[in-house]
């Protein structure tokens, strides 16, 4: 057996080192200089040699389902987050939908999200921070947003409560922080659940009255993404995070198939009183491994994700420094256009990890020679030089084919008007800021927006 395993290490070596020289032969990109017509991307992957080695190593254990490198995963992101509890799901969408789940869980007595219960949030976002609420039987109900902030409209907080508010459930947009401090307050003071959408805001901080924590973990729970666009990335998958036990616990469930027990996969009576409970109507000690306290899910990621998320973590504040360079850099490209451009603005008392670069197009923007410009025209010379664009997600999800038939019924509720989230719709673009892009391709985007700006 020692011999056995003398030449399993030996061999793992051996395909390691092959692995270095596979990355830097043929995966390595230089990101050094620019000529006009490369493809600039608004966001992707950007790793070495680390994740791949990670990769290849989780693929010869072949496991294949959640292990060693999901339980490193969820230790380091949880201590490096400041937060007691992790749990790696397989995307942030699935996130979102695991947060939410496990408020609606029976355990939480009368906090309990129950279906015709209300979760305030915002229109203009992504749709799956908005679609669990509706798929459960819950009500959404849409404030208005800011710009040029493009997050929550704190001052329409008080105007959506009713006595069926149960949560607030939104987004950190494109990576700026919605003013936690007023939004903190208002669930504090009505005894409302937080949930904090961070896909798109990893690495973002925000202080209140001295204290600074990263964006995701003052509310309840967190949610991040791990798409290849985000922060960091594993391909596939997503995180939900929290300081309550009993909230982990019940995520935990949601996440695993809905059931009672806690043992990790591939492990039996982890508790040591596998047939001992007693456990609804079913018969006295049932196998403890097939109780179902909850009606959940599968949502686990596999171990060759984390392992690739393991090598990601040591970058992610490299990463999001980067993504602030690149930002601050478009931004002093850009800024003496706000006659026609209105530019982003970081929150008050934040540090955004920037996922993107948002503008809107002002309403009576023109050249020099009165000839209107418009988002479409910005957009259109953008991408004619090969720069990808992104609108602001749904732009407002109300006004999709997927809300067809909701419309005119009380399956959701909209407090004042959307104007601003409608402006935005129609007005509204981004660019990246990712951390693979140079110098020249950040100066070579703005004289693109320049130019088409009449500049």
């Amino acid at each position: 057996m020692n011999k056995d395993m003398s030449a399993m290490k030996a061999a793992r070596e051996e395909i390691m080192e092959l692995v270095v020289k596979y990355y830097n032969e043929f995966l390595k990109v230089d990101n050094e200089g620019f000529t006009e017509g490369d493809r600039i991307q608004y966001s992707g992957r950007v790793f070495d040699e680390k994740e791949v080695v990670n990769l290849v190593d989780s693929s010869l254990d072949f496991w294949l389902t959640a292990g060693r490198y999901t339980d490193e995963f969820e230790k380091r992101f949880a201590e490096l987050l400041g937060v007691k509890y992790a749990s790696l799901v397989n995307s942030g969408s699935s996130a979102n939908l695991n947060a939410f789940m496990a408020l609606t869980a029976p355990e939480l007595k009368e906090r309990q999200i129950k279906r015709g219960d209300e979760v305030i949030t915002v229109a203009c976002g992504f749709p799956t921070t908005v679609a669990p609420i509706m798929q459960y039987g819950a009500i959404p109900v849409f404030v208005d947003v800011t710009v040029p902030e493009y997050n929550i409209d704190v001052t329409k907080l008080e105007e959506a409560l009713s006595p069926k508010t149960k949560a607030v459930m939104i987004a950190h947009t494109l990576g700026n922080p919605f003013d936690l401090k007023a939004v903190r307050e208002f669930c504090d003071k009505h005894n409302l659940w937080l949930v904090e959408d961070n896909c798109d805001a990893l690495g973002s901080e925000y202080t209140i009255d001295g204290e600074t924590r990263f964006t995701g973990c003052w509310g309840d729970i967190g949610t991040s993404s791990f798409y290849p666009p985000h922060h960091i990335t594993m391909g596939e998958g997503g995180c939900v995070y929290t300081n309550n036990a009993l909230l982990h616990k019940l995520v935990r469930s949601y996440r695993d198939w809905g059931r009672d027990c806690v043992c990790p996969p591939g492990k039996d009576n982890f508790c040591g009183r596998r047939f001992d409970g007693t456990f609804g109507q079913l018969p006295q000690g049932y196998d403890h491994k097939y109780v179902y306290s909850h009606l959940g899910y599968n949502l686990k990621a596999t171990d060759m994700q984390a392992a690739v998320g393991c090598a990601q973590l040591d970058k992610l504040i490299g990463f999001a420094d980067a993504r602030r360079k690149n930002w601050d850099r478009l931004y002093k490209n850009l800024e003496d256009l706000s006659d026609v451009l209105i530019l982003p603005k970081a929150s008050d008392n934040s540090k955004p990890s920037w996922f993107g670069f948002i503008m809107s197009v002002r309403e009576d923007a023109k050249k020099a020679n009165g000839e209107a410009i418009t988002r479409n025209s910005i957009t259109k010379a953008l991408e004619e030089n090969n720069i990808q664009t992104r609108l602001l997600f749904s732009g407002n999800i109300i006004k999709h084919p997927c809300f067809d038939e909701f419309r005119g019924t009380d399956a959701y509720r909209v407090v004042g008007g959307l104007d601003t989230t409608d402006f935005i719709m129609n007005n509204a673009f981004w660019i990246g800021v990712y951390p693979g892009m140079n110098d020249e391709k950040i100066d070579f985007m703005a004289s693109v927006i320049r130019k088409a700006c009449g500049r």
